[in-house]
């Protein structure tokens, strides 16, 4: 579980490294029947900024944590890219993309935690 919320920092890491906004850490683990532990949500105003976030995560987990996505999907068009640490699912949103879906409110029952945008 630790090992997880240490995944999760260095996902939000990636993320900040090039300045995506609104993170939100969305804590499934009290879920029953929920398909991960963890979801991080975030948004780039580019699908350039937002391809930018996603070789960014990967570079920071591969490097600190020595973790590869099982699988990485969005990235033809951009608008919501999201990757697969197995316990932890990232999505990368356009705005208008992440307010459509609003996943953050999928899960009633999960806890969410915002992370400040970085100035």
């Amino acid at each position: 579980m630790e090992q997880t919320k240490q995944l999760v920092q260095t996902i939000t890491k990636g993320i900040q490294e090039k300045k995506g906004k609104d993170i939100v850490i969305a804590d499934l683990s009290s879920i029953e029947g929920a398909i991960c532990r963890y979801f991080v949500i975030c948004q780039g105003s580019s699908p350039s900024q937002v391809e930018a976030i996603t070789e960014s995560i990967g570079d920071v987990v591969s490097t600190e944590a020595g973790e590869k996505p099982t699988k990485v999907v969005g990235l033809n068009n951009a608008q919501w890219v999201a990757m697969d640490y197995s316990d932890v699912l990232v999505h990368i949103f356009l705005p208008d993309t992440r307010q459509y879906y609003n996943l953050e409110n999928l899960w009633e029952d999960a806890i969410l935690t915002k992370i400040p945008n970085e100035e």
